[in-house]
C-alpha cells in the first residue's frame, strides 16, 4: 500500500512540474483523455494508508486540492444498508475489535471468592451441594470449610454483524469448574480446569431467528423475550454458581427457532439433548431399581445415574415451546413447556426383549416486572411428569418396577423474590423450592423399591428449600475500561427425606457466607 502512495504520490508531482495543456490547445485531447481521466480517480494517499486514521504524515509536496474528495469522505451511497462493525467508530479508542466486517467483544470476568459453610459438603467446592447436605450425626456435619477460589472466572468472546439484512451473533464463554485429574490443585498448584459453557451462534432477519449450539435451556427463564443471551436470562443474582434450588436449567446443545410477530410477543420452539436419569448427579438420589439382575444393570447401560457421558440410549430429543410477552422493559411474563420420551428394554432375551416406553412432560411459568423504578418481582415456576432432570439433577425422571415398565415421577420447583436496584447497589432476596413425589412400587422379594418408600435412603429427599439474601456493589464501571465489584450473599439450605429411621435426624442444614471481588472485562457492542 505503502508502494502505491508512493508511485500516486510522484505522479501527481510530475503533473505539478508538467501541467496538462489547456482544453484545445492539442487536437484530439479533450476532458476525458486517458491522462485527465487517471488525474480524477481516487487514489490513497499519504495519510490513509490501510487505516481510518494517518499513520503518515500527508506529505507537505502535495497541496491540498489535489487530495481527491472521494478518498477524503469515502462513505456509502445515501439510503445504502449500514453495518455498525463497518463504519467508523466514534471516539479514540472504541469498546470493540473490528475484524473484517464484524464485532468483536471480549467476554469474562475474573473472580476471587471466598466461600464459608458450616457444614463440609463432600467436595462440591464453590457450588452448594443442594440434595446432599450432611446430617448433624455424620462427620462431615460437624466439619465446616472455608475455602478461596477463582473457578467461577469467565473467558469467551462474541462476535456480531449484519450481512443482507441479517443479524448474527456468535458466542462462547468458558469457566474453570471442570473436574481437575490432579490432587494437586489445593496443594500445590491451582490448575482448574476450563469448562466450555456456551458456544453458538444465531442469526435474525426480519420476524424469524435461528439458533444452533450449546446455550441455556430455553426451559431456562428469561428476563426478556427467549432470547439465549445471559445477560437476558434469569438465574439469580447469586454468587453460588449452582444457582437457586427450585431454579429450571441447563446449559446443552440443540436447536432452536424463535418466531417474533411483533416486538411484544416471541414463540419459541427448540429439540435438545434428551438423557433417561435416575438421579445421582448434583447431589440428587438415586432411584432403587428392582433385584433382578436383568433390571438391576440397567443403571448405568439404559439409565443414567449421573455418572456416565453418552452412554444411554435416547428415544427423541427434548422438544420445548416457549411463548414471551414483552409489553415494556418493565415487564416480562412467559409460558413454557417441555415434552419428553423414555423407553428402555428388559435384556434378559433380546429376541422377545420387553420394552418399556412412556412420555413425560413439565410446564413452566414466570413473570419478572418492575413495580416501580428499580425494584423487580420475579416468579418462576415448574412442574413435571418425567422431568425432574431440569431441576439441576435433583430429581430423578422416572423408576422401573418389577415388571421391567417404566413409571414418571412427579417434582417441581420454585424461585421467587426481589432485584432492588439503588445508585451503585444491588440488592437482591429470594426463596427456591423444590418438592419430589415419592414413587413406589413393590419387588418380586415383596420389598418396596423405587423412591421415597418407607425405608428408604435418607438420601432421597422429599423437599429441598433456599432462602437467600445478598448485594452486587459496584465500585467503578466503564466499557473502556471494565468494572469492579464486590459481591456477597448468605444462604440458609435445607432437605427433608421421604424416610426417616428411628432416632436419626429428621431434616439437616446448612449456613453458607459468599464474598467475590470481580473484575470485568471492558468492552461493548456499537448499535445495530
Amino acid at each position: 500500500m505503502l508502494k502505491l502512495a508512493l508511485e500516486d504520490q510522484k505522479k501527481l508531482l510530475e503533473r505539478i512540474s508538467n501541467p496538462a495543456p489547456a482544453p484545445g490547445a492539442l487536437a484530439g485531447t479533450s476532458a476525458t483523455t486517458p491522462e485527465n481521466q487517471d488525474f480524477t480517480l481516487p487514489t490513497k494517499t499519504l495519510g490513509q494508508v490501510a487505516s481510518t486514521t494517518p499513520i503518515i504524515p500527508p506529505s507537505a509536496a502535495v497541496p491540498p486540492a489535489v487530495v481527491p474528495v472521494s478518498v477524503v469522505a469515502a462513505q456509502p451511497p445515501a439510503g445504502a444498508p449500514t453495518n455498525p462493525c463497518e463504519a467508523v467508530p466514534e471516539g479514540q479508542a472504541p469498546a470493540f475489535f473490528r475484524l473484517g466486517s464484524t464485532c468483536l467483544v471480549p467476554i469474562g470476568f475474573m473472580d476471587a471468592t471466598f466461600v464459608w459453610r458450616d457444614k463440609n459438603s463432600g467436595g462440591s467446592g464453590i457450588g452448594s451441594n443442594f440434595g446432599n447436605i450432611p446430617y448433624n450425626n455424620t462427620v462431615n456435619g460437624t466439619l465446616g470449610e472455608a475455602r478461596f477460589s477463582p473457578q467461577n472466572s469467565r473467558i469467551g468472546f462474541r462476535f456480531d454483524g449484519d450481512w443482507k439484512g441479517a443479524h448474527f451473533i456468535g458466542y462462547n464463554e468458558f469457566d474453570f469448574l471442570g473436574t481437575s485429574g490432579s490432587n494437586a490443585i489445593t496443594v500445590t498448584n491451582g490448575a482448574f480446569v476450563p469448562r466450555l459453557r456456551l458456544f453458538w451462534v444465531d442469526v435474525r432477519k426480519n420476524k424469524v431467528e435461528f439458533l444452533a449450539g450449546q446455550s441455556w435451556s430455553m426451559l431456562t427463564p428469561n428476563r426478556r423475550g427467549i432470547s439465549a443471551l445471559p445477560g437476558d436470562i434469569f438465574y439469580s443474582q447469586v454468587m453460588d454458581v449452582n444457582y437457586m434450588a427450585g431454579l429450571t436449567w441447563t446449559r446443552q446443545p440443540g436447536f432452536r427457532v424463535l418466531y417474533h410477530p411483533s416486538d411484544t410477543v416471541t414463540f419459541g420452539f427448540s429439540a435438545e439433548n434428551p438423557e433417561q436419569y435416575i438421579g445421582g448427579s448434583a447431589g440428587g438420589s438415586t432411584i432403587t431399581l428392582p433385584s433382578a439382575a436383568s433390571l438391576s444393570g440397567l443403571s448405568g447401560t439404559q439409565l443414567d445415574a449421573g455418572n456416565i457421558n453418552y452412554s444411554t440410549p435416547t428415544l427423541t430429543p427434548d422438544f420445548i415451546a416457549k411463548v414471551a410477552f414483552d409489553p415494556s422493559s418493565r415487564f416480562h411474563a412467559e409460558v413454557g413447556g417441555v415434552e419428553r420420551n423414555f423407553k428402555i428394554i428388559n435384556p434378559t432375551n433380546l429376541v422377545i426383549g420387553q420394552t418399556s416406553t412412556k412420555q413425560g412432560a413439565g410446564v413452566l411459568a414466570g413473570i419478572n416486572g418492575e413495580l416501580f423504578k428499580g425494584f423487580r418481582l420475579i416468579s418462576t415456576n415448574y412442574w413435571s411428569d418425567g422431568g425432574g432432570r431440569y431441576l439441576f439433577g435433583q430429581a430423578p425422571d422416572l423408576i422401573v418396577r418389577a415388571d421391567g415398565t417404566l413409571s414418571l415421577m412427579h417434582s417441581g420447583g420454585t424461585v421467587d423474590g426481589f432485584e432492588a436496584t439503588t445508585g451503585k447497589w444491588l440488592w437482591f432476596a429470594y426463596y427456591g423450592g423444590i418438592l419430589i413425589e415419592k414413587d413406589v412400587a413393590i419387588d418380586t422379594t415383596g420389598k418396596p423399591i423405587g423412591y421415597g418408600y418407607v425405608g428408604s435412603a435418607n438420601s432421597q429427599n422429599k423437599a429441598i428449600q433456599e432462602a437467600t439474601l445478598g448485594f452486587n456493589y459496584t465500585w467503578w464501571r466503564d466499557p473502556r475500561y471494565g468494572a469492579i465489584n464486590l459481591i456477597g450473599q448468605y444462604e440458609y439450605l435445607t432437605r427433608d427425606p421421604w424416610y426417616i429411621a428411628a432416632g436419626a435426624p429428621k431434616a439437616t442444614h446448612d449456613n453458607t457466607v459468599f464474598f467475590d471481588i470481580r473484575y470485568t472485562l471492558p468492552g461493548s457492542m456499537p448499535p445495530f
